[in-house]
């Protein structure tokens, strides 16, 4: 495996915490370049355009995918469109950068096709039962709602095969380390560190 910087893709099953584990590397590693997507919905507040988000209109989302100017894209939950645009992932790989995807499993698998030399890293539970306990316990969804995400939990987490590398997310820190180390980059050492003031 080359350390060359390039593109590293990291997917897994619902409720997982792969924005948990990207989040950290985001504060934690400068040096990984997190790619940012383009979005139909609108803003919420305190979000900025270009740093949580490219927020687009539902025109200007739908000329960039007929112009193919997504490396993937999807209808999430009927409602919203998102996508990873190749022009920002393309800029910060020749800049040298190590750029990190976090998507979904769909997004994952066209991604796969358009850049099949990028590396996958599958973001595994430590096992089934704390998926569930994770899903149940946020208490965001309904009982029918938990159900529908346990299925397709199910069906993700039998994708598993299809990726380079599993790290399991038993620890936020551990397994942001995990996945650095993958993309060529050494973890920080562990000495006491002050929490940043955010």
């Amino acid at each position: 495996m080359s350390n060359k910087p390039g593109l590293t893709v990291l997917a897994g099953p619902t409720a997982v915490g792969k924005g948990t584990v990207s989040t950290y590397i985001r504060d934690t590693y400068p040096e990984v370049w997190l790619s940012v997507s383009a979005t139909t919905r609108a803003p919420r507040p305190g979000e900025i355009d270009g740093v949580h988000y490219y927020f687009k209109s539902k025109e200007e989302f739908e000329s960039l995918v007929a112009a193919g100017e997504f490396l993937e894209w999807a209808v999430v939950h009927g409602q919203n469109t998102y996508g990873t645009l190749k022009s920002t992932v393309n800029e910060a790989i020749a800049e040298g950068r190590s750029v990190l995807l976090e998507i979904d499993l769909q997004g994952a698998r066209q991604v796969k096709q358009a850049v099949p030399d990028a590396q996958f890293v599958f973001l595994a539970p430590p096992s089934w039962e704390e998926l569930v306990r994770r899903l149940v316990g946020r208490g965001t969804e309904s009982a029918e709602e938990q159900q529908r995400r346990l299925e397709t939990g199910k069906v993700e987490l039998a994708a598993e095969p299809e990726f380079d590398h599993t790290v399991i997310n038993d620890d936020v820190r551990r397994a942001a380390d995990e996945l650095v180390s993958l993309m060529g980059l050494t973890p920080h050492p562990r000495q006491t560190q002050t929490p940043s003031a955010r």
